[in-house]
């Protein structure tokens, strides 16, 4: 099969095309020939070696990807939900596998889109993203109808998947924001925000707007000012690190005298622990991408040029989500 392969962790010029064994399935394990693999920030970490002392995530020689969508080639051993040939979406155990031809994963976290009529790319970019984002606000913050939503980043990756789920949860307001440069995208996108504003003019852009759950992907600067956003009792969902800054530290005596909650969602994490999350997620998933709540942009690039979209996606040059072809 066709695979792009890291051979040591560093820059993006270590992701190498390499021809590999095809994948045969193991007892529960579903092989998918692949059409698309999504490619995301948790990939170039992974790469660049951030998580390299985290016990079970990926060592080198790896084949990276964390999202596929394909059809059904192989069925292991008492697998009975799924079909040869049926299309489906999956999501790997441990961010690996994903940027090859053929790809083989637990069937738990194989989700069928057959009868659902969307486009293979779309559901890569987005079904995935999306049941993580209904784990985390069902799950970890338990976001109650008629509560107000703010997502950072508003147009990235995992965060583009929250505004749809929130609307199907009954969100009264979903807002967004985003770095200055991507204002003009956000004034086009088709993803239900009741506004978006420049996260550089917080928190004056809001006029003085709190809200009961605030969804941060995005670290630094950024997550301190979500302190001064949160309503009474309000509760900050960290879901992730895009700015980079690794130093950056919330001010926990702030947060004690806000009544404030600050959860933590790491899905590698999450979902092992609570697979039953992923059934509901994938239902609400699917929902959302087929009612329109969660269209995004998608690039499409070959396989063999998975070193240039990471390359794209850490100089933020990248359109929209960026996904690999094989």
């Amino acid at each position: 099969m066709k695979a792009v392969q890291a051979g040591r962790f560093g820059a993006p010029d270590v992701l190498v095309p390499v021809e590999l064994a095809n994948p045969e399935p193991g007892p529960g394990q579903v092989v998918i020939d692949v059409t698309h693999a999504s490619v995301g920030l948790i990939d170039a970490y992974l790469r660049q070696g951030l998580f390299k002392d985290v016990p079970g995530l990926a060592r080198p020689p790896y084949v990276p990807g964390l999202e596929v969508a394909g059809t059904v080639r192989a069925l292991g051993e008492g697998v009975t939900s799924l079909a040869v040939g049926e299309h489906v979406v999956a999501l790997s155990t441990d961010g690996t596998g994903g940027y090859a031809s053929v790809y083989v994963g637990d069937q738990a976290r194989v989700i069928s889109t057959e009868g659902h009529g969307i486009d293979p790319a779309l559901a890569v970019a987005v079904v995935p993203n999306a049941i993580m984002a209904h784990a985390a606000l069902t799950g970890a913050v338990r976001m109650a109808a008629g509560e107000s939503v703010l997502v950072h980043g508003a147009l990235g990756a995992f965060a583009a998947a929250f505004p749809g789920i929130a609307r199907q949860l009954g969100a009264s307001r979903v807002v967004g924001t985003v770095r200055s440069s991507r204002m003009a995208a956000a004034a086009a996108t088709k993803l239900p925000y009741d506004a978006v504003v420049d996260s550089a003019e917080l928190p004056g852009a809001l006029g003085g707007e709190t809200f009961d759950v605030i969804v941060d992907p995005v670290g630094g600067l950024v997550r301190e000012q979500s302190l001064d956003l949160l309503a009474p009792f309000g509760r900050l969902l960290l879901v992730g690190n895009a700015s980079g800054d690794w130093s950056h530290r919330l001010d926990g005596n702030r947060v004690w005298q806000a009544n404030a909650t600050v959860t933590g969602f790491n899905a590698g994490g999450y979902i092992p622990a609570r697979p039953e999350a992923v059934a509901p997620g994938a239902a609400a998933a699917l929902q959302a991408v087929a009612a329109g709540l969660a269209d995004v942009e998608v690039e499409l690039l070959p396989l063999e040029q998975a070193a240039m979209a990471h390359e794209r996606m850490e100089n933020h040059t990248a359109r929209g989500r960026l996904v690999l072809t094989p």
